[in-house]
C-alpha cells in the first residue's frame, strides 16, 4: 500500500498563552499543500519485527525512532497488528514548520487502519494521532481547519485558494527548532483578529491582519528567513509569511 503524505502551511499563528502542562495554546489555520509530499509504502512481512527504511532527505533521528514507527507501535499495542515493512522517502524538509513528520505519522495510522481493517472512524484516528504529535490530528482529514489548543482542536473551514500558486522555500542551511522559536517569543497582549474572519477578506488585505507570532522571535536570529519573506513580496506575492516555527516561508502568487 502506498500513499503520499503532504505538507501543511499556517495561515497566521497566534500564541495565546502558556498552559499548566508547559505547552502553549495556539490559534492558527492549517492549510494542506499537496505539491510537496513524502512517499510512504507499507507492506506486511513475515517475521516478528517491523522495519523502517528511510530514503531521500537524511533525518536527524534513527529510522526506528521516527513518527511512522511511533504510529505503528500505538496501533500494535492496542490491536496487536502483525509486523510490517515501512519505506519512507523524505521530500518534505524537517525543522521547517511544514509538518512532514506529523503527516507521515497520520498517513501511517490511516494506512494501517485500512490494511488491517481495524474499523477506526475519523474521530478515533484523530484522537490517536493527537497522542503522537500536536498537529498530527490535522492530517487525518487533511482539509483546511482552524486549530486551537496545542493545534489538536480542529474546526473545518471552507477556504479555496485554487486561484493562487503556493510557493514554499527555505533559505539554505536554515533550520529552526521549536524550542528555539519559543525561547525568544514574547506573548502578545490584547485582543487578536479572528483568523476565521481574516481569511475571508481579500488576500491583498492579509498582510495587515494575518501574522505569525514566531516571526518576532525567529527573524532576529535568522535574518535570511526574514529576507526571503521580503523577497517573496518583491517577486509579486500577494501574501507571504513564515509557516509554523520556521524555517520555511510561503508566498501566495496569482496564477
Amino acid at each position: 500500500m502506498k500513499s503520499h503524505p503532504n505538507c501543511k502551511i499556517n495561515l497566521g499563528l497566534h500564541v495565546v498563552g502558556k498552559r499548566p502542562d508547559g505547552y502553549h495554546n495556539l490559534e492558527t489555520i492549517f492549510l494542506p499543500v499537496h505539491d510537496l509530499c513524502d512517499e510512504l509504502e507499507i507492506t506486511p512481512v513475515k517475521g516478528s519485527d517491523t522495519v523502517v527504511w528511510q530514503e531521500g532527505i537524511v533525518l536527524d533521528n534513527a529510522p526506528e525512532d521516527n513518527l511512522c514507527m511511533k504510529a505503528y507501535r500505538l496501533l500494535h499495542d492496542e490491536f496487536h497488528i502483525p509486523p510490517v515493512e515501512i519505506l519512507l522517502r523524505k521530500h518534505i524538509p524537517f525543522g521547517a514548520g511544514l509538518g512532514g513528520g506529523s503527516s507521515d505519522a497520520a498517513f501511517t495510522l490511516k494506512m494501517l487502519n485500512d490494511m488491517f481493517s481495524l474499523g477506526l472512524a475519523t474521530a478515533d484516528l484523530e484522537q490517536r494521532a493527537a497522542r503522537i504529535g500536536a498537529d498530527c490530528a490535522f492530517f487525518i482529514q487533511n482539509r483546511p481547519a482552524y486549530a486551537t489548543g496545542i493545534g489538536d482542536q480542529l474546526e473545518p473551514i471552507d477556504l479555496d485558494l485554487s486561484a493562487y500558486r503556493i510557493a514554499i522555500e527555505i533559505p539554505p542551511d536554515e533550520h529552526v527548532s521549536t524550542r528555539e522559536a519559543y525561547a525568544g517569543l514574547h506573548l502578545q497582549g490584547g485582543s487578536r483578529p479572528d483568523l476565521r474572519k481574516a481569511v475571508r477578506q481579500p488576500i491583498v488585505q492579509w498582510r495587515k491582519t494575518i501574522v505569525n507570532d514566531f516571526e518576532t522571535s525567529v527573524f532576529p536570529a535568522h535574518p535570511a528567513i526574514a529576507a526571503l519573506k521580503d523577497d517573496m513580496y518583491r517577486r509579486g506575492a500577494l501574501y507571504a509569511a513564515m509557516t509554523g516555527s520556521g524555517a520555511a516561508v510561503f508566498g501566495l502568487f496569482p496564477l
